[in-house]
Protein backbone atom coordinates (compact mmCIF):
# COMPACT_ATOMS: atom_id res chain seq x y z
CA UNK A 1 0.00 0.00 0.00
CA UNK A 2 1.24 3.13 -1.17
CA UNK A 3 2.53 5.53 1.95
CA UNK A 4 3.16 9.47 2.24
CA UNK A 5 4.26 11.34 -0.90
CA UNK A 6 3.53 8.14 -3.55
CA UNK A 7 -0.36 8.34 -1.82
CA UNK A 8 -0.53 11.98 -2.48
CA UNK A 9 1.36 11.94 -5.90
CA UNK A 10 -1.41 8.76 -7.01
CA UNK A 11 -4.14 10.73 -5.10
CA UNK A 12 -3.76 14.32 -7.32
CA UNK A 13 -3.08 11.87 -10.06
CA UNK A 14 -7.01 10.78 -9.82
CA UNK A 15 -8.42 13.72 -9.39
CA UNK A 16 -6.70 15.29 -12.11
CA UNK A 17 -7.78 11.87 -14.62
CA UNK A 18 -11.69 11.84 -12.96
CA UNK A 19 -12.03 15.82 -13.63
CA UNK A 20 -11.16 15.33 -17.31
CA UNK A 21 -13.37 12.40 -17.76
CA UNK A 22 -16.08 14.69 -16.04
CA UNK A 23 -15.27 17.57 -18.18
CA UNK A 24 -14.78 15.58 -21.78
CA UNK A 25 -18.19 13.80 -21.02
CA UNK A 26 -19.91 16.67 -20.60
CA UNK A 27 -23.85 15.55 -20.59
CA UNK A 28 -25.62 18.34 -22.43
CA UNK A 29 -29.41 18.43 -21.40
CA UNK A 30 -30.09 21.16 -23.98
CA UNK A 31 -28.76 19.31 -27.03
CA UNK A 32 -30.26 16.00 -25.54
CA UNK A 33 -33.66 18.08 -25.95
CA UNK A 34 -33.06 19.25 -29.02
CA UNK A 35 -32.23 15.79 -30.68
CA UNK A 36 -35.66 14.57 -29.67
CA UNK A 37 -37.52 17.81 -31.52
CA UNK A 38 -38.01 15.76 -34.48
CA UNK A 39 -41.50 17.15 -36.06
CA UNK A 40 -41.44 20.85 -36.93
CA UNK A 41 -44.69 22.79 -37.89
CA UNK A 42 -44.99 23.85 -41.24
CA UNK A 43 -46.39 27.00 -40.08
CA UNK A 44 -45.15 28.50 -36.66
CA UNK A 45 -42.11 26.50 -36.96
CA UNK A 46 -42.79 25.04 -33.82
CA UNK A 47 -41.03 21.96 -32.94
CA UNK A 48 -42.61 18.68 -31.29
CA UNK A 49 -41.27 15.82 -30.37
CA UNK A 50 -43.99 13.29 -32.00
CA UNK A 51 -46.91 13.21 -34.68
CA UNK A 52 -49.42 12.95 -31.57
CA UNK A 53 -48.27 16.35 -30.59
CA UNK A 54 -47.67 17.88 -33.87
CA UNK A 55 -51.23 16.56 -34.80
CA UNK A 56 -52.88 18.07 -31.46
CA UNK A 57 -50.63 21.70 -32.09
CA UNK A 58 -52.23 21.71 -35.35
CA UNK A 59 -55.73 21.18 -35.36
CA UNK A 60 -55.69 23.58 -32.03
CA UNK A 61 -53.35 26.17 -33.36
CA UNK A 62 -53.92 26.53 -36.88
CA UNK A 63 -58.01 24.89 -37.25
CA UNK A 64 -57.77 26.50 -40.74
CA UNK A 65 -54.51 25.59 -42.62
CA UNK A 66 -54.89 22.62 -44.59
CA UNK A 67 -53.15 20.00 -42.32
CA UNK A 68 -49.56 18.91 -43.45
CA UNK A 69 -49.45 15.03 -45.57
CA UNK A 70 -47.46 13.66 -42.40
CA UNK A 71 -50.26 14.13 -40.40
CA UNK A 72 -53.02 12.90 -42.20
CA UNK A 73 -53.23 9.31 -41.16
CA UNK A 74 -51.71 10.21 -37.48
CA UNK A 75 -54.28 8.88 -34.51
CA UNK A 76 -54.79 11.40 -32.01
Amino acid sequence: MARGHQKLQSQQKNAKKQAEAKKSKGHDQKAAAKAALVFTCTVCRTQMPDPKTFKQHFESRHPKSPMPPELVDVVA
